[in-house]
């Protein structure tokens, strides 16, 4: 329930009923039997485990669970968040969420999440440490963390230290499981993570708006002209998402964030933020007020309404509602958190002809380096070290002629600085990864937009990535014979 400012209330869908509406939507457009398309929504499983720690003197019990939504195709992928409001709901709804990225994308996983009702801002590392532990034990007993059936990754309220410790736990249970750190992504990069994980989600959504704006008619549908150099834009959450694409679209694609909103309020300069500065004063100080360098205001709301030409909203769901959505002012919006504009909201700016990128694809970025972290994993070798010096023999051949040519023509004809050093290097592990994330958003771009704009059915982006991705879905479940 949310209020209108003039007092009137208005009865929105939870999270979960927004994703069966925006499902509801795509699967009328299609020619699929009931039972087939009942299969596709329902969740299969969901875990719920109540365990208790012994803390400070005294035993705390915490609530976690793991959801299943499809197992079309396994392992099952999907994060593990720690919030105070982690619900069953939320969880069946991230998951299914999951299963339709996954497909959308085409990383060869069925959709799963988790989630642990904790504040972890509340405990020391080494609580946060055993109360992780035994929330993983308790998973991995059921299978529910395993290399080949189940493999986590961090979501809200979990990182690097905490799949560090899921894969070290795993590891203690199954001595003998030489896959074992395939049991989860995200882990460190010394602890068989993988070069890029940390900053994927991000520059996923990077790179998605780089795809958006390679095509002409697609950016005069938001209104918009040109490239992303000088495109004003509003981050809402400077978190590692947010962070990281304000950052790369700042530095590499030359954006200018012009406003940042946090849980202390929001920072707006027209000229442009200093993304790294105020991520800086984040760290140090734990908000955004008394940033020396931009304007404050204690109502972040407003900031999201403002003025602007990309909106990101970086942090949780339903965050544009139909209680401030007819303010929003961006033409395009590229959803970098999971479900941050409602149902309702989602139908007001569809006919406001407000163009939407859809959360399973423009967050994708995370799971497609799970899967390469995953496979990494299973081939125990790092990308790049088979072929990195091969490459680099080849291209030797082409500078030995181009230099023969040089000597040839004298100053008629230099190759240009650097070049040299550059055509040379081979590509890491980091390169490659990114290659195959900027691969990977591009080919699923392409798949929605054709599907735009090739059916008259289907106005926006969302519906074509849903219908993308279920009609991959159902080509798995029918292959099984379903």
């Amino acid at each position: 329930m949310t209020s209108m400012t003039d007092g009137t209330a208005i009865r929105e869908p939870s999270f979960r009923d927004s994703v069966n509406l925006m499902f509801n939507r795509a699967v009328a457009l299609m020619d699929l039997s009931p039972g087939l398309e009942e299969k596709i929504r329902v969740c299969n499983a969901t875990y719920t485990v109540r365990f208790g720690v012994r803390l400070r003197g005294q035993i705390h019990t915490f609530t976690g669970y793991r959801s299943v939504h499809s197992e079309h195709m396994e392992p099952v992928k999907g994060g593990i968040r720690y919030a105070m409001n982690v619900n069953q709901d939320e969880v069946e709804a991230l998951a299914a969420l999951m299963t339709f990225k996954c497909a959308l994308v085409e990383t060869p996983f069925g959709g799963s999440k988790g989630g642990l009702c904790i504040d972890p801002r509340a405990w020391e590392e080494h609580e946060l440490e055993r109360i992780t532990r035994r929330f993983a034990y308790e998973l991995a007993k059921r299978d529910l963390i395993n290399p080949s059936q189940n493999v986590p990754a961090p979501d809200m309220g979990t990182g690097e230290r905490e799949m560090a410790w899921i894969a070290d736990q795993y590891r203690r249970m199954n001595t003998t499981d030489i896959n074992a750190n395939a049991c989860v992504t995200g882990k460190p990069l010394h602890a068989g993570g993988i070069a890029g994980r940390v900053e994927a989600t991000g520059r996923g959504v990077q790179y998605a708006l780089r795809e958006f704006f390679r095509h002409p008619k697609d950016v005069a549908e938001a209104g918009l002209s040109g490239k992303l150099d000088g495109k004003r834009i509003i981050v809402q959450g400077l978190g590692n998402v947010g962070y990281h694409a304000a950052s790369f679209l700042r530095s590499e694609d030359g954006a200018k964030i012009i406003g940042i909103i946090e849980r202390d309020g929001a920072l707006y300069d027209e000229r442009g933020l200093d993304v790294e500065a105020v991520a800086a004063w984040i760290k140090k100080y734990g908000g955004v007020s008394d940033f020396p360098d931009a304007t404050h205001s204690k109502d972040g709301a407003a900031v999201l309404e403002s003025d602007c030409d990309i909106l990101i909203p970086a942090a949780l769901e339903g965050v544009i509602n139909l209680n401030n959505v007819t303010r929003i002012k961006a033409n395009l919006i590229i959803e970098a958190a999971n479900g941050p504009i409602t149902a309702g909201a989602d139908e007001y700016l569809r006919e406001k002809g407000v163009i939407v990128i859809p959360d399973m694809y423009a967050n994708a970025g995370g799971v497609t380096v799970s899967y390469f972290e995953w496979v990494k994993n299973l081939s125990h070798i790092r990308f790049g070290r088979m072929q990195r010096r091969q490459e680099e023999a080849r291209h030797q051949l082409v500078v030995d002629e181009l230099e023969r040519l040089d000597k040839y023509l004298g100053d008629a004809w230099t190759m240009t600085p650097d070049f040299k050093t550059k055509y040379l290097r081979g590509a890491d592990e980091l390169e490659l990864v990114r290659s195959g994330l900027d691969d990977t958003m591009r080919t699923a771009y392409q798949s929605m937009r054709e599907v735009w704009h090739s059916r008259e059915d289907v106005t926006d982006l969302r519906v074509a990535a849903y219908l993308v991705s279920i009609g991959r879905v159902a080509a798995s479940y029918r292959a099984m014979g379903l």
